[in-house]
Order: C-alpha cells, then sequence, then structure tokens
C-alpha cells in the first residue's frame, strides 16, 4: 500500500529523530531537491501528514507543494484530429464497423464512454439523448451526420428499440472492451497507444468545440461539469499554436 511505503520511508528518514515541524519541512526539501516530480512530492507528503493527523500532530503537518495551472500539454499527450480519422480509417479497414462508429459517436457528441448506453435508438430519432451521469442530467445532441450512420447501423443489426451499442448477448458494450479494441488499432493507424483511449476522444471533442465558439461557458454545459475550471482542462493543448502567434507578433526587431 502506497501510504504505508510512504510512511516507512518518512520513518526511516527521521532515524531515531524526535518529530518537530521543522524536521518535516526539511524533508519536503529533501524530497524537491532529489528531484521528484512535484506530484510525487505531494503523493508522498500527503502519506506523511496521514501519519501525523493518526497520532494526532497536526501542527507537524506541511503543505502540499504549489503546483501553476498546466496550460500547455505534451505532443505526446494530445490527439489530434489527424490520427482519430487515421483510427477511424484502421477500424474500417479492419471491419470493426461498431468500434467505428462508436469513436465517432463520442467524438461527436463529447460524451463520456459509460454514457453509450444512453444513444438509444429512440434518442437517435429525435436527435437528442438524455444522459444521467453523477447525479446530473443533461441533454446531449445528435448531429444529422451521425443520426444517419447511427439509424443506418440500428437496421442492419436489427437493433429496434434500446441502446444502439450492445454484444451478442444484448447487453451494452463495456468500457474495457472499448478501450481493447481502441488499442489494437494503433499500429494500423499508426498512433502511439498512450494517446488511445475514450476519454482521448472527449477531449477532442471539447478542443475541437472551444476552437469554433471560443465560449467555455456552453463547453461546460455540453460536457456536463459542474465547474469551469474542470472544462479548462480539457481544453489544454500543445504549445505550438501560440508559439505561432507570438512568432507572427514580430515584436523582437
Amino acid at each position: 500500500m502506497k501510504y504505508l511505503r510512504d510512511a516507512r520511508a518518512f520513518i526511516v528518514y527521521l532515524d531515531g529523530r524526535e518529530i518537530t515541524k521543522e524536521l518535516v519541512i526539511l524533508y519536503k526539501r529533501m524530497l524537491i531537491e532529489k528531484g521528484y516530480a512535484v506530484s510525487s512530492v505531494n503523493s508522498m507528503l500527503a502519506g506523511v501528514n496521514r501519519l501525523l493527523s493518526f497520532f494526532g500532530w497536526y501542527d507537524c503537518r506541511v503543505k502540499a507543494v504549489r503546483v501553476q495551472r498546466q496550460i500547455f500539454c505534451g505532443e505526446d499527450k494530445e490527439l489530434t484530429k489527424a490520427e482519430y480519422i487515421r483510427l477511424l480509417n484502421a477500424a474500417k479497414k479492419k471491419k470493426k464497423d461498431r468500434l467505428e462508429l462508436i469513436l465517432q459517436t463520442i467524438c461527436g457528441t463529447g460524451i463520456r464512454v459509460s454514457e453509450l448506453r444512453f444513444i438509444t435508438v429512440e434518442a437517435v430519432k429525435t436527435g437528442t439523448a438524455e444522459v444521467q451521469c453523477k447525479g446530473k442530467r443533461r441533454t446531449v445532441f445528435l448531429v444529422k451526420a451521425l443520426q444517419k450512420k447511427l439509424l443506418r447501423y440500428a437496421r442492419e443489426k436489427r437493433i429496434a428499440a434500446g441502446p444502439v451499442f450492445v454484444t451478442r448477448g444484448g447487453r451494452p458494450v463495456s468500457r474495457t472492451n472499448i478501450w481493447r479494441e481502441m488499442k489494437a488499432l494503433c499500429a494500423e493507424a499508426g498512433v502511439t497507444p498512450g494517446k488511445v483511449f475514450p476519454h482521448a476522444l472527449r477531449h477532442l471533442f471539447a478542443r475541437t468545440f472551444y476552437g469554433l465558439e471560443k465560449d467555455i461557458a456552453r463547453l461546460a454545459d455540453l460536457l456536463g461539469h459542474s465547474s469551469i475550471n474542470t472544462t479548462r482542462i480539457y481544453i489544454i493543448s500543445t504549445g505550438t499554436e501560440p508559439r505561432e502567434r507570438m512568432e507572427n507578433m514580430r515584436l523582437v526587431l
């Protein structure tokens, strides 16, 4: 258990010394100077603070290392539209018609993979799906092109009602199966496996919508977020675009 490992590491550091606030601060400084990632340092400090709380030494606890909000993400983490299209083509080549349509449904609506069960034949016919997740209810819009594809697929698979994406036994397709099938496309599509997972499609939807509308409040509603701060994480992009804009400013003569 990680908490126990972190607690033991702190006890080894103490080497029999009496616990003081100053000593805990020195331990925090040592972790930083050793070059641990900030997230790792904060995780280890959380274990130490938990140990201190257990013994009632609340005054000895220390604050986590403050982290500036991330404004860019690495290119190795961001699934691009071109890569998304290559995944669709790979699915088509492998004759994975259900998977291909699942990818387009998630990316075309911004829904979570767990919300696919709300994409029913009845919802597709109306062009809107009522999604319920985390105690909240929201309306998801289905564009006409997606409606046509989903209705055609339902007819071909003889699905007259209920969820569109089901197994042979009639049960909704599981998140694990979708994740596994997506990973199997990577080699054919030439996309790094680390970029390929269902939630990456939701992020691509968010970045594309924001790029067109620049309306983060409306995007938050579409994604079902209670806080805009959560939505900000979804629209983080690589630094390529702002770097190009800065180059075009021509302020360095």
